[in-house]
């Protein structure tokens, strides 16, 4: 909780109220505005942050997926006898990896929900006409104004709205634009490592009962190096996705941030239904598009948000 000497030094209020000059305002009074005017310009255009950690770790998340696509392809599918086996599983396998890859770059690739950088100018102050007892709050970090809800990210040198985490596997905040593609990442990898694992028991069971040398395409020893691990990968990343993913979708289904849970913030903003807040991320009405990292939700442009000390 912020002191009332910090809050007093980041604060722009309107003039003319009664008794100003005995310091700060009250936290409650704030003032609704359109969501055009805190949307960052830069919006519709490419996002991307220049963090060399996020980077390494992105590019480890596309090979980690196109080493299971080669075991899965190369070592059990190819060299299976039963066609059908082979094509149901290898289209099932190969559509997920490909959402996962897409709701990956999407994630990574979308603007998380920037504030404008640098807008906390006193000119866009007065050009706001605050009235007497409304108040803004200003980040000093990177100068902009800063909405409720809204937190300074130290990798992305931004005020993301709605800022769950920053996540070095996305290399991207993940806020209010762009949680629904790390929500289907998420998903997806750990529908694809549960597949791979089950193909991988079922692909050590044929070649127990069938001879080594024709189960696959590789040297016995070979095979049973990849097999296992991917084996290994497969485990650790179904726990990991599965996690996360739950955390997600319960911090959707309360409408509360993983920030705000871990600072144990104030509540100010009205509560909804589960149901509505996962339109609110997903889009609405709910669809097959929900399930796709190709639709763009809309998060309603007459949305307001209000700045608060």
């Amino acid at each position: 909780m912020k002191s009332p000497v910090h809050r007093c030094r980041d604060v722009e209020h309107g003039r003319g109220q009664a008794g100003s000059g005995s310091g700060c305002l009250q936290a409650e009074q704030r003032i609704p505005i359109s969501k055009d005017i805190i949307t960052s310009s830069s919006a519709s255009a490419m996002w991307f942050i220049r963090d060399a950690c996020g980077i390494v770790c992105g590019v480890i998340t596309w090979l980690l997926v196109l080493y299971a696509e080669f075991v899965v392809l190369f070592v059990m599918l190819l060299p299976s006898k039963n066609l059908t086996y082979s094509i149901v599983n290898g289209t099932l396998f190969n559509s997920l990896a490909f959402l996962a890859l897409a709701s990956h770059f999407r994630a990574m690739c979308t603007d998380p929900g920037a504030v404008p950088k640098g807008n906390a100018t006193k000119e866009y102050i007065e050009s706001l006409q605050l009235k007497p007892g409304q108040v803004v709050y200003k980040c000093p970090k990177c100068c902009s104004i800063k909405p409720d809800r809204a937190h300074h990210c130290s990798v992305c040198k931004r005020c993301i709205r709605k800022m769950d985490h920053h996540c070095p596997w996305v290399n991207n905040c993940v806020g209010e634009n762009n949680q629904k593609y790390f929500v289907l990442f998420t998903m997806y990898i750990a529908l694809i490592s549960l597949h791979c694992l089950v193909m991988v028991v079922f692909h050590f069971l044929y070649c127990f009962e069938d001879d080594w040398t024709k189960c696959s395409s590789f040297s016995p020893p070979a095979t049973v190096i990849l097999l296992i691990l991917l084996c290994f990968e497969g485990l650790l990343f179904l726990i990991f996705t599965s996690v996360m993913f739950g955390t997600q979708v319960h911090s959707i289904c309360t409408d509360e941030t993983g920030i705000e849970q871990l600072k144990k913030e104030e509540r100010r903003w009205a509560k909804k239904t589960k149901w509505m807040n996962m339109r609110a991320v997903f889009g609405h009405p709910f669809s097959i598009l929900w399930f796709s990292p190709f639709s763009t939700p809309d998060h309603g442009k007459a949305e307001t948000y209000q700045y608060v000390v």
